[in-house]
């Protein structure tokens, strides 16, 4: 998920800052025989592309924030552990990544056209809700992997919900682990989401809460 909002946002940061530069410098565009800040509903254009960076921005912040109040109500939980430290260091240095990324290009788009202020608020935004994340699972150890008796959940810089429902393997190959459903469906996520020595407990909570008949474990994930 967040891999792909990042490709969103890049996606649609590169026409925007064509049409900023066009704008910003009052370029000539031979094909409308104009200038670019001369170009009509210049300033809608700019408002709807900044309410298009808060949505997919908001969306990525609600969804984070939502992911970690879910899997730190630690009750809930048959088995509910912290992402091991090498996870934890790996899931700031990105959100730190994109935070500094953010800022940058918000503090371009400005720079080079005034009119395109919204779109950077918005990635201003996105850069303290990022700063802030972080902030809040360093502090708080919120990073976590939980399972339930109907899915698996992991929260860190990212969300996802690996349900038991339709399972029919579980393997680890390299740095991830595999999950397989019927249909060819396949999810994974990182295998240092779980230290090594909570493994083997994060192996048997899952094995107690699926049909070993009709879920397959590789020899790997078995020897854990």
């Amino acid at each position: 998920m967040n891999k792909f909002i990042n490709i969103l946002l890049l996606l649609l940061s590169l026409p925007t800052m064509l049409f900023s530069i066009y704008v910003g410098f009052d370029m000539p565009i031979e094909f409308f025989k104009t200038t670019g800040l001369h170009l009509p509903y210049v300033k809608e254009v700019f408002l709807v592309i900044g309410i298009l960076y808060f949505v997919i921005i908001l969306r990525r912040s609600v969804r984070r924030w939502m992911g970690m109040k879910m899997v730190n109500a630690i009750t809930k939980y048959k088995w509910n552990e912290s992402v091991s430290s090498e996870r934890k260091k790996r899931v700031n240095t990105y959100l730190l990544l994109e935070a500094l990324v953010m800022a940058f290009v918000g503090f371009v788009f400005i720079r080079i056209c005034p009119l395109a202020w919204l779109v950077s608020v918005a990635l201003f935004i996105g850069t303290i809700d990022s700063l802030f994340f972080i902030v809040i699972g360093l502090s708080r150890n919120t990073y976590r992997v939980g399972v339930t008796s109907q899915a698996i959940v992991v929260a860190d810089r990212e969300v996802k919900v690996l349900y038991f429902s339709g399972l029919r393997e579980v393997s680890m190959h390299s740095e991830s682990f595999y999950f397989d459903y019927k249909d060819d469906l396949q999810l994974t996520f990182p295998k240092n989401c779980i230290d090594d020595k909570n493994k083997k407990s994060f192996k048997d909570v899952i094995e107690s809460s699926v049909n070993r008949d009709r879920v397959f474990f590789s020899e790997n994930v078995r020897a854990l």
